[in-house]
């Protein structure tokens, strides 16, 4: 039992020291490939759910799950890679019983907060990583938390100055704080507009 209290105090550790970082100093908008120049953005995102408990699922066991997202962001740096930081409110909706669970249970608004970290990039593309916290309106059977953390890796192409396309795997989960541990978990695409 003290193992799991060991865990936890960790758990918390890290979560402050991710709190302290969140807090960046603002990159220059013209040196930050998510923004293309650009000071602020817009994005619209779309997922299908995958019933895997991973933190990186195989897109595989596809199931009717899906998420709406929209997300206002400003760009920032992290450890001086450029980087975004962004508010994020969800929208899931489920659609009958699959591979065991009733997915319509699961039709649940989230709001996050999140940074997301460019890895790799050139004039046209990026890869990404990110991570978020946030809560759901309600817990339930499958994450028994109203806190959820996130993790995100995606790709984005420019399509214009303003517009980027990005292709994405978002993990969430209550990061083991509560004994319902399964995770919600999307392969999906969204648009970025930056302005």
């Amino acid at each position: 039992m003290g193992t799991k209290y060991d865990i936890l105090r960790v758990m918390k550790k890290i979560l402050c020291a991710l709190c302290a970082l969140s807090v960046p100093t603002f990159a220059h908008a013209d040196t930050n490939p998510f923004f293309n120049g650009y000071d602020s953005q817009f994005a619209a995102n779309f997922g299908w759910g995958v019933d895997n408990g991973f933190l990186l699922p195989a897109p595989i066991r596809w199931v009717p799950f899906i998420m709406l997202n929209v997300q206002y962001s400003q760009p920032t740096t992290f450890f001086r890679l450029p980087a975004r930081q962004s508010l994020n409110i969800t929208q899931t909706l489920g659609f009958g019983t699959s591979r065991g669970w009733h997915w319509d249970k699961y039709t649940i608004p989230i709001a996050t907060i999140s940074q997301d970290v460019i890895l790799a990039h050139n004039k046209n593309w990026y890869f990404y990583s990110g991570l978020s916290m946030g809560f759901q309106a309600q817990q339930n059977e499958r994450i028994g938390s109203k806190l959820l953390f996130g993790f995100k890796l995606g790709a984005g192409y420019k399509l214009s100055e303003c517009t980027n396309l990005e292709l994405f795997m978002q993990h969430y989960s209550n990061g083991n704080t509560a004994p319902e541990n399964n995770s919600y978990a999307f392969f999906g695409t969204g648009l970025t507009y930056s302005f």
